[in-house]
């Protein structure tokens, strides 16, 4: 329990360092906009397979379930619509970027300090925790969002190719289940799922490296704790959100 508190307090320590006032702003735009692409434009493939796919055995599954019984055909569509929404595109995707955003943070980090770099960079008076964490939050609140909402139509999408040509149902019952009982709500509650869960990750995964200490072996299991305290992190968050956000 006092490991725990310590970490935490460390946690929130290198936070309130992170967000201080930047040295110069010019190089913080710089490192910001070179992690929006490695973030967005670097994720962008794998949370595209991953929403198409979900959508896609979402829509057959419920096909399935759905057979022989008095529910209407065209709720596959609805059924859809709303997983990816309210939780497939925000946590899912979130978990996929976790594993592949940030362990790749935490090695970067980690093979700095190993190296001396952050070392070296506060000597020469940075505030190295504001450089290297502040521009992976700000890059990872703007675009994973933007993830999330792409997930979120590639996911749909998914659906209606894995359900549509194969005549599970037709287009029109497909679309109408799209257009039925839709709650603009549940979209808020997509983006604001989103926004916690780039902030959790990243934050979490900076910390792993920018405190490593040892070699090789550490860098290792820091990268894989990223992933995995994000992980729990993310499916926490989720909990509560969906208990504030529906109640």
């Amino acid at each position: 329990m006092f490991t725990f508190f310590s970490h935490f307090g460390r946690y929130l320590i290198m936070l309130r360092t992170a967000f201080s006032k930047p040295e110069k702003w010019r190089m913080y735009w710089i490192e910001t906009a070179r992690q929006m692409n490695d973030i967005g434009i670097g994720s962008f493939i794998i949370v595209a397979l991953v929403s198409v796919f979900v959508g896609a055995v979402a829509s057959v599954q419920f096909a399935y379930q759905l057979n022989g019984q008095l529910v209407p055909r065209y709720y596959i569509g609805y059924i859809v619509r709303d997983l990816c929404i309210i939780e497939m595109s925000p946590t899912v995707s979130c978990l996929v970027l976790a594993g592949k955003v940030g362990s790749n943070m935490a090695a970067e980090i980690g093979g700095m300090r190993q190296k001396e770099h952050i070392d070296a960079m506060e000597v020469m008076g940075v505030n190295t925790a504001a450089y290297l964490v502040m521009p992976k939050i700000v890059a990872a609140i703007v675009m994973i969002p933007m993830l999330v909402a792409l997930s979120a139509f590639l996911g749909i999408l998914g659906g209606y190719i894995a359900s549509v040509p194969t005549e599970l149902l037709s287009h029109g019952d497909f679309v109408r289940g799209l257009r039925s009982f839709f709650v603009p709500y549940n979209v808020f509650i997509m983006f604001v799922k989103a926004i916690v869960y780039a902030f959790l990750l990243t934050s979490i995964s900076c910390y792993q490296g920018y405190y490593v200490k040892g070699g090789s072996v550490e860098l290792g299991q820091a990268s894989t704790n990223a992933v995995v305290f994000s992980d729990i992190a993310i499916l926490l968050a989720d909990y509560i959100i969906t208990i504030v956000l529906t109640s």
